[in-house]
């Protein structure tokens, strides 16, 4: 994927977010992460890395950011922002972008950066692109006949619910 094209108010968010990893190297059992999410020029949204001070392993940076912003402007739904991560987003926190509907993500060092200092995001980005039976991380077990019944139910009560027909996303 090509650089983004680089302006004046990219440079200066990105270097909120990269001062927010900075200022990790001062608390101890801190990962140097950090990000903002941007609204309109606005950061509504501010994070770092807080996984061993909350004892949460979800509690990365873009993910807190995500998270500070929806208690700011009371919603969870962000399609008309930018977040800016000192760090390429690792699966979870890009997929959390997906979530949220960030259209535009805009980051420093890249998860080969991380990978050589010796943080596992590009192994996990490698693992998740497998097939599911390929995966090595993590040993998923899809269970058939009356459990998954029992939760296809939920999902299509929920689906019948809706005010409007939902649409199969396959």
């Amino acid at each position: 994927m090509p650089y983004a094209p680089e302006d004046e108010q990219d440079r200066r968010y990105l270097e909120m977010a990269v001062a927010n990893s900075r200022r990790a190297l001062e608390d101890p059992g801190k990962k140097p992460f950090g990000a903002v999410l941007v609204v309109g020029g606005e950061v509504v949204g501010d994070g770092t890395n807080a996984v061993v001070e909350l004892n949460d392993p979800t509690a990365h940076a873009e993910v807190m950011a995500l998270r500070d912003a929806g208690r700011r402007l009371g919603r969870y739904s962000f399609g008309n922002a930018v977040l800016y991560a000192s760090s390429e987003p690792c699966p979870m926190c890009l997929v959390a972008c997906y979530w949220a509907g960030v259209p535009r993500v805009v980051y420093g060092a890249t998860s080969r950066d991380a990978a050589v200092n010796g943080h596992e995001d590009l192994q996990f980005y490698r693992d998740v692109a497998l097939p599911n039976a390929e995966r090595r991380l993590v040993d998923e077990v899809p269970v058939d006949g009356a459990p998954r019944s029992a939760a296809v139910d939920v999902l299509a009560a929920w689906a019948a619910a809706q005010p409007q027909p939902v649409e199969p996303k396959l």
